[in-house]
């Protein structure tokens, strides 16, 4: 007998907006990026007032919660005016950064209350890291960022990504977990952007796509979370977000995206049901919690 996959019963506003700010990014993660981000690419046809207006409206539609990522969000020119705005609006921040420069303020900036930062960390060895960010330097770098953040005390969590076979992801882990960090999972690779080895499906998502979140791209566009965004849906600066979400084409899309099961305790290495991993509890008995903290986020 065929089970046909659950679909959500009613389609709502998400409470957790994906916000990809810019392309431009330090690295290159040759292998890995969903958004083919780089040093070359740029900010997108949405402006800082488009973003504005489309963090406004997304605070009145009851929105709880938006991420900032890219590329790398900080590098976009209005980020931290952007940031600001989101908190002055309603909704509390999450910086997805790759934490390979920190200017100073954007610690002051990241220490907020209502502020919280994720990034990727691929290996304890430094060649390793850097055969997936594709930038000598990044793995001291971020490492070195990482243990300022737990110094801080700024809530962090950190994904871990299986890029290619013998990678050290366990031993990753271990040391994030000695550094501090309290919030770590590994992922494998979906076939998005860069990893692409097949063209996209829903098949490659981890199930909780458009359940709660929705992911704003650079020009407008919207998808059910940065890793769907083959799946576009409409698009905020010409429809505004109320009129997407309102619509066919996001109910369609929702209903289409296979539901799997969540594993109700324990982990699942080989397949973490979870396409952010550094929004997962880490996978331990001693950090496991029966009620794990919402999918919020994506991996970069």
């Amino acid at each position: 007998m065929t089970i046909t996959p659950e679909a959500p019963t009613q389609v709502r506003v998400p409470e957790f907006l994906e916000l990809e700010i810019t392309g431009k990014c330090q690295l290159t993660c040759p292998s890995l990026c969903y958004a083919k981000a780089g040093p070359t690419e740029g900010h997108g046809s949405m402006t800082a007032d488009d973003w504005k207006r489309l963090i406004r409206e997304a605070a009145t539609l009851g929105v709880k919660k938006v991420q900032f990522i890219g590329g790398e969000p900080t590098m976009h020119p209005q980020f931290e005016t952007l940031v600001h705005r989101a908190l002055g609006v309603g909704p509390a921040v999450q910086v997805y950064s790759n934490l390979y420069r920190v200017r100073l303020e954007h610690w002051t900036l990241f220490a907020h209350p209502r502020v919280s930062l994720a990034t990727s960390y691929h290996s304890d060895v430094a060649e390793e890291h850097e055969r997936v960010t594709g930038r000598t330097g990044s793995h001291a770098a971020t490492r070195a960022n990482i243990a300022e953040a737990v110094h801080r005390k700024i809530p962090l969590q950190v994904g871990i990504v299986e890029a290619f076979d013998g990678q050290r992801t366990a031993e990753a882990r271990e040391e994030l977990l000695t550094l501090g960090v309290r919030t770590v999972n590994i992922d494998r690779v979906r076939s998005v952007g860069r990893a692409e080895v097949h063209v996209p499906s829903t098949s490659d998502l981890c199930g909780r796509c458009a359940d709660g979140r929705a992911a704003i791209m650079t020009d407008g566009t919207v998808t059910p979370c940065v890793l769907g965004r083959f799946l576009k849906t409409g698009n905020a600066k010409a429809e505004g977000l109320a009129s997407v979400f309102a619509g066919q084409q996001w109910t369609g899309t929702a209903a289409s995206i296979p539901r799997r099961a969540m594993p109700s305790a324990g982990c699942t290495p080989a397949d973490s049901s979870d396409c952010d991993p550094a929004n997962t509890e880490a996978c331990d008995p001693a950090y496991y919690a029966p009620d794990p903290t919402p999918h919020l986020g994506g991996t970069a």
